[in-house]
């Protein structure tokens, strides 16, 4: 992992200079009417607008171009001078930037898990290069309805990868959904997880957690029974990935309610729902995934070696074909209760 110390430059831009020695929280976004597209292949700079009374600019970080901002005033859009890729760039407070990024500095790189490019320091702020995604799972499953198990079974097997990866190294990942996933590549072949920032470093061989908090869908029986003790923070994670694995093949949420107090009486039971369309194999990992005794669940690397992974799975074995888009009754949705923050004890 690279890092440097680096200081923003603020670049000329429309013929006026802007001569700053502060660090990039002065740093105004660009135009919403521009984006990293307007730069020619070699990143020359735009045609002036028809305006030039413009406050905004674009910094400069070694050779990294920061262009306009992509979530609040932190995460923002870059760009390789030398290459032209584009990349997003994490601004942190450089006093805690190392406590923020604790996970990525001791877990070892793994395909299925954004990586850290490059770190720049500032004074101020640390500047952390990620590369660029391709959308998120979440959007993916709601543009298709469902997926069929060929392809749910290649992207799958990617998101248990990740989080068995992360189990193993003694990481637990609170909040795990769909939305966590991100394509890699165009063609939405590669999965990776997008971030490492919200974790559990675990001390120990001991995974139990007291913290109750997470996407209300997502959540484990366990996490939402009576009393204050503590849960097993894999077993968990291992119920958030049938929920990602039902939703991926059915549509929906395995317990879905607008009421989060019937939600919760849903998940509790867990008792669900499956389409006879989906095979046996895809309906036993579901399954050993959702039961409600969080000791019976498969580990998440007992997971990798189900047999649904090994099967070939044959267009025949659906009652639609991929084009058919009937309209489901619990599609996915849009927010609710995906955008809920958290849950309380």
């Amino acid at each position: 992992m690279n890092i440097q110390r680096s200081n923003p430059i603020y670049i000329t831009r429309y013929g006026r200079s802007r001569h700053k020695s502060h660090d990039l929280e002065e740093v105004s976004p660009l135009k919403a009417t521009e984006s990293i597209q307007s730069f020619s292949p070699n990143l020359g700079f735009p045609s002036p607008p028809e305006t030039t009374n413009s406050s905004h600019s674009i910094s400069r970080i070694g050779k990294y171009l920061l262009l306009e901002p992509i979530e609040g005033d932190h995460v923002f859009r870059a760009a390789n001078l030398h290459s032209g890729e584009e990349l997003v760039c994490k601004v942190l407070a450089i006093s805690r930037y190392r406590e923020d990024l604790q996970a990525y500095f001791c877990l070892a790189a793994h395909t299925n898990i954004n990586q850290i490019v490059e770190i720049l320091l500032g004074d101020t702020k640390a500047y952390v290069f990620f590369a660029k995604s391709h959308g998120d799972m979440h959007s993916y499953v709601r543009s298709c309805k469902k997926l069929r198990e060929d392809e749910a079974t290649r992207l799958f097997y990617q998101i248990a990868s990740a989080v068995a990866h992360c189990h193993d190294n003694g990481l637990v990942l609170p909040d795990l959904k769909l939305r966590k996933f991100v394509f890699k590549n165009e063609d939405r072949s590669m999965i990776m997880l997008e971030s490492l920032e919200a974790v559990h470093v675990l001390r120990g061989a001991d995974d139990t957690l007291g913290e109750k908090h997470g996407c209300p869908a997502y959540v484990s029986p366990e996490m939402v029974s009576g009393g204050g003790g503590g849960y097993s923070g894999r077993a968990a994670d291992v119920w958030s990935l049938g929920v990602m694995l039902y939703t991926m093949l059915v549509g929906r949420y395995p317990f879905q309610d607008v009421d989060p107090g019937s939600l919760f009486s849903k998940i509790r039971r867990a008792q669900f729902s499956l389409p006879e369309t989906l095979t046996p194999k895809a309906r036993c990992l579901i399954r050993s995934l959702l039961r409600r005794d969080p000791a019976h669940r498969l580990t998440a690397r007992e997971v990798l070696d189900h047999p649904w992974f090994s099967s070939e799975v044959h267009a025949s074995a659906f009652g639609h074909h991929a084009d058919d888009r009937e309209v489901l009754d619990q599609a996915v949705p849009d927010v609710n209760m995906e955008e809920l923050d958290g849950l309380s004890q």
